[in-house]
């Protein structure tokens, strides 16, 4: 390391030779003979964020209640002062990993993307988590305008504790051959032996980061009419409407602006909208969320204050009330045989209702939709079809996947050219799950049915590829499992539906080519089970003969796992919420071929003609 560390001092000097200057957001340091600000003042509380890193792993601020603090080093690739510091902050790391202290690395550079992040680090050995901050909100709104800065929060209470160099060896423009002063581990053994940091503030000798204006200097202001509001309604109001699940309306300027530090901070926590694919790895069209230019200029209309400006408030104009069908009118209307009663307290074992296909001719969907009836206690419902031709040993497991809702499901009809077959004599099986609210409840959930007037040229399937042998230990952080399933066949690949239950942390889905190469098809770094989205590919994905899907995952069984409902618990596969699954859902359909149509289905033993009820 000495060579680069050399390197490191003639740069700076060459730096410093061009004129450049070395000024800390916080302490102002303009000259060399500035010395480090001794501050009284009281510590700022950080608002709560959440990062991946280059290897697409999650990162949440205050989901990290098991250390006493947190340390974020805030770098960039190509920076000879951030590079030199990182032995230093390895000694930090044995000196105080086993008193409570974390330390994560920040690249909030707008020119450094995952590869190149993950190439600097194993050439420098880099082994600390470096976060990715994209957006350069967290540089933003913490005020780092340089490398190098150390920034130290206490968990206790989300405060900093110390921000600034961690040591005094790099000056302007050269070094001592060692430090003199330790600014952080002093800072560091100051709170954890319970005194006042004596020195919560010193300046920083770091390479300046470039934050992205939104707008050139003197241009227009943000327009609430032309520019956010637009977004809100495009990414928001669909929830956040009357009669829709959103805790409150965005019905006004007036209600979003008593609402924009809530809005900032889900925003920050990346909890809203809600999206939970990494979006490095597919394209999907059911994409609700932010585009990093939507966030940047929501976020910057919010540290402007949210001005209303000019114009009309497009946010008056509500959308209607949420229909009762999101396709329209269904052809048929399937309900549960009777009105379901949930208890008021306990576990809820899972209810099973059968119902007779409506149907008198061999049919084909070009839809499904179940229409949970009461929000408050379905934690999920699947229906399944029942062929006739299954024998009654073999109900159960021959049974076909129709359709599924859970929290954060979509009605969506079936990729066009598609549809699902329900025969003649089919029954509809119901499997519904419910979860207590401390009182008793009812509920009588339905079905809508949407028909085709003919075949569609290709039979769509839901399929899930699982893995039930498991087990997650004890405040397991990151218990792993996975599954595999080869593809015998060319197979399109609609889309993805990871399934976990509370203690799902994150899911991925991976296709191993005949070739010998891979691909990433979905990544989901934060697992969310209130919101098990369905990723619906924008175009569909083939999948060539003698691939295998691997899916993979892992579950976070520690106390820091807000969802969990026991850490102490050893987990295994179980229907209910408190026990695990792991599944990788798919929709798939063979490959239609040119000709494909009624009459070449037909010669396979399918009926030519379809008939609707």
């Amino acid at each position: 390391m000495l060579k680069r560390f050399n390197f490191a001092a003639a740069l700076l000097g060459c730096l410093m030779a061009l004129g450049a200057s070395f000024d800390s957001p916080t302490s102002r340091a303009d000259t060399p003979e500035t010395k480090p600000v001794e501050s009284k003042v009281s510590r700022p509380e950080v608002t709560d964020f959440s990062l991946l890193d280059y290897e697409g792993r999650f990162y949440e601020l205050r989901r990290r209640t098991d250390q006493r603090v947190i340390v974020l080093f805030f770098t960039e690739n190509g920076c000879p002062i951030a590079r030199s510091t990182i032995p230093k902050l390895k000694a930090l790391r044995n000196e105080f990993s086993r008193r409570g202290v974390l330390f994560w690395m920040v690249n909030s550079s707008a020119q450094d993307n995952a590869a190149a992040i993950g190439a600097e680090a194993r050439e420098f050995n880099n082994d600390f988590p470096i976060l990715k901050d994209d957006l350069q909100t967290v540089a933003r709104g913490l005020g780092v305008k340089r490398t190098a800065e150390a920034i130290a929060i206490s968990t206790k209470d989300w405060t900093i504790v110390y921000r600034g160099a961690v040591d005094d060896q790099l000056r302007l423009g050269t070094q001592t051959p060692a430090p003199r002063e330790n600014y952080l581990a002093d800072a560091l053994n100051q709170f954890l032996n319970g005194q006042e940091v004596a020195r919560s503030v010193t300046s920083v000798a770091g390479c300046a980061i470039t934050i992205e204006t939104i707008r050139a200097a003197g241009a227009e202001a943000i327009s609430y009419a032309k520019e956010i509001a637009p977004i809100l309604q495009a990414k928001c109001v669909g929830c956040h409407s009357p009669g829709n699940i959103g805790p409150f309306a965005m019905s006004s300027y007036e209600k979003v602006k008593g609402r924009v530090d809530m809005i900032r901070e889900v925003m920050l926590a990346k909890r809203m909208p809600p999206w939970h694919a990494d979006p490095h790895f597919g394209v999907f069209e059911n994409d609700r969320s932010l585009s990093p230019d939507q966030a940047k200029l929501l976020h910057a209309w919010i540290e402007a204050g949210a001005p209303r400006g000019n114009g009309e408030d497009p946010l008056l104009k509500s959308p209607p009330p949420p229909a009762r069908w999101a396709l329209g009118t269904p052809d048929r209307v399937v309900q549960i045989p009777e009105t379901n009663t949930i208890p008021a307290t306990g576990v809820v074992d899972y209810v099973t209702n059968i119902v007779e296909a409506p149907i008198t001719e061999d049919s084909w969907l070009s839809a499904a939709v179940i229409r949970p009836d009461n929000l408050k206690v379905v934690h999920h419902i699947i229906v399944y079809v029942q062929s006739p031709s299954a024998q009654p040993s073999q109900r159960g497991r021959d049974d076909k996947w129709l359709v599924g809702w859970a929290p954060g499901a979509v009605a969506a009809a079936f990729p066009a050219g598609t549809g699902k077959f329900l025969p003649k004599g089919s029954k509809l099986k119901f499997q519904l799950h419910y979860t207590t609210d401390g009182k008793e409840e009812l509920d009588r959930s339905e079905l809508g049915l949407y028909f085709l007037k003919e075949r569609p040229r290709v039979e769509l399937e839901t399929k899930g590829i699982f893995n039930s042998d498991f087990v997650i230990p004890p405040r397991a952080r990151d218990a792993r499992t996975l599954a595999i399933s080869p593809f015998p066949e060319d197979t399109l690949l609609y889309d993805l539906s990871p399934h976990m239950h509370k203690r799902g942390s994150w899911f991925r889905y991976e296709a191993l080519y005949p070739d010998g190469k891979y691909e990433v098809l979905l990544s989901v770094p934060n697992y969310d089970f209130n919101w098990q989205t369905g990723y619906r590919f924008a175009e569909p994905k083939l999948i060539p003969a003698g691939t295998r899907i691997l899916c993979t995952g892992g579950f976070d069984n520690s106390p820091e796992n807000p969802s969990n409902p026991d850490p102490s618990k050893r987990v295994r596969w179980g229907e209910q919420s408190f026990e695990e699954m792991f599944i990788g859902f798919m929709t798939v359909s063979e490959v239609p071929h040119p000709g494909t149509g009624p009459e070449k289905q037909a010669s396979a033993g399918q009926p030519a003609n379809v008939a609707t009820p």
